[in-house]
């Protein structure tokens, strides 16, 4: 989880970082009737919600066409926000987990959520298009692309 924990050291804002309990996680899934991968329950059970502000501005400096991240949600608009979306034109079967500047969103599928993985491919929302898109093969792998900048 080396990738993991070099993003939160590069990117994550320190002072909005609390570890969410692998029970909250655990009833999480239980409602979303989902195991989300186990990077990303790493991530946010070791650093918590991640808050990334400066990724927007190294993306613009380097004109580098990938979509910045910059939260990572709650449990409870993990749930509801994925819900929400849905109603307001998401297609259907996805699971939120993290937002850019714009309202976008970055999720997983809900139907790669059906058994226990370390990792899964990362999809994101377009909220203006209504269309979701997948952008990396893995979590990991997505994190990664903020690394390398």
């Amino acid at each position: 989880m080396n990738s993991i924990d070099l993003f939160v050291k590069n990117w994550g804002s320190k002072h909005s970082m609390v570890a969410i309990d692998n029970h909250d996680i655990a009833e999480l899934e239980s409602r979303l009737n989902a195991s989300l991968p186990g990077s990303y329950k790493y991530l946010i059970s070791k650093y918590g919600l991640v808050h990334t502000p400066n990724v927007l501005t190294k993306i613009c400096d380097l004109g580098v066409d990938i979509s910045e991240v910059q939260d990572f949600l709650n449990l409870e608009d993990v749930f509801s926000l994925s819900k929400l979306y849905e109603m307001s034109g998401m297609p259907k079967g996805h699971v939120l987990f993290a937002s850019d500047c714009k309202g976008n969103m970055f999720c997983f599928k809900l139907s790669d959520c059906t058994s226990e993985h370390t990792d899964i491919p990362v999809w994101f929302f377009d909220h203006d298009s209504r269309t979701v898109k997948k952008i990396s093969n893995t979590f990991i792998e997505w994190l990664e692309e903020f690394n390398e900048l």
